[in-house]
């Protein structure tokens, strides 16, 4: 005779739906037992969208939660009623309605409101937007205007979304995801204070003049060393110097971020692409040698993440 499933509070069955939709975290409530919330939820494609309403909440992240995960995410939450605040590697901050805050999964990190709020959340793979933009580690507690230019412009964008995904098929739902994101890294891209922490000097503005060009040029299969410099107008030494301060050399920075882009695809609704073909649109000549480095980076191989993706949209 099986045992009865334990009875879970309010605040226990939220703790199990936020961990269930973002990843694992904990939970801290002026009443454990009465406390109420209700969550909506929606996939397009690699974005992850959810609008959720809750009493007064304290979230943590430990670094317990995340040692073993392979995937880190990025959150942006969206407040509609009331500020949150947020404390990450040691900045600490609010977002009021209006604002954008992001959140790092890879870094501790304490989420909280007092009182009942409302509030978006968008969850983005974070080497999606790493590819877009580069390393994420400067972001956790970023705040975003919402309310005017290209981050008012994602957040109208998001809200269409959610209105029509009910009519959208698979393929439909991707590049609504896609465009989402692209207007996301637009926003955080064009925040001054992000473009001051990266050119803080004259080597920091070359190394993120070098990986914009990287991150426009991905499909071209003659991307390389020297064709970067030359864009640039520095030396090939130079730039190379460069890269080998970050523990990374331009042609692993390059193979990382065309290995994101493919990944993202895999993980897409079939387009009838072949996994080939995926390697080749993204700069890859070589499939034997596009496997390898993908197994190597993601631990399973091109053909394994794409059944496994088809497995989850089944599920779905």
């Amino acid at each position: 005779m099986s045992k009865p499933e334990p009875r879970l509070s309010g605040g226990d069955r939220w703790q199990q739906t936020v961990s269930s939709t973002y990843f694992e975290l904990e939970t801290e409530y002026h009443d454990r037992e009465s406390f109420g919330g209700d969550m909506q939820r929606w996939s397009l494609g690699v974005i992850g969208l959810s609008r959720i309403e809750c009493d007064g909440v304290l979230y943590r992240r430990h670094r317990r939660h995340f040692l073993n995960e392979r995937d880190s995410s990025l959150l942006i939450a969206i407040p509609e009623n009331e500020p949150v605040h947020f404390t990450q590697n040691r900045r600490r901050t609010s977002c009021a309605p209006g604002g954008l805050l992001v959140e790092r999964s890879d870094a501790p990190y304490e989420y909280w409101h007092a009182g009942r709020n409302a509030q978006w959340v968008v969850k983005v793979p974070t080497a999606s937007v790493l590819a877009r933009l580069g390393p994420t580690d400067r972001l956790g507690g970023l705040t975003l205007d919402a309310q005017e230019g290209v981050g008012a412009y994602f957040l109208s964008s998001m809200r269409a979304a959610v209105s029509h995904v009910d009519r959208l098929d698979a393929p439909g739902r991707e590049a609504a995801g896609r465009h989402l994101l692209d207007l996301l890294c637009l926003a955080i891209e064009g925040d001054a204070r992000v473009l001051r922490s990266q050119r803080s000097s004259v080597r920091a503005a070359h190394l993120y003049r070098a990986e914009q060009v990287i991150r426009d040029h991905l499909k071209d299969p003659e991307l390389g060393p020297q064709t970067v410099a030359d864009a640039c107008g520095i030396s090939l030494r130079y730039l190379q110097d460069l890269f080998a301060e970050t523990g990374n050399s331009v042609n692993g920075y390059i193979r990382d971020r065309r290995l994101s882009r493919c990944d993202e695809e895999l993980r897409a609704a079939p387009t009838g692409l072949s996994v080939a073909e995926i390697a080749y649109r993204w700069g890859f000549a070589d499939q034997s040698q596009f496997s390898r480095h993908y197994k190597a980076r993601f631990g399973r191989t091109p053909t394994a993440t794409r059944k496994e993706a088809a497995r989850f949209r089944g599920a779905g």
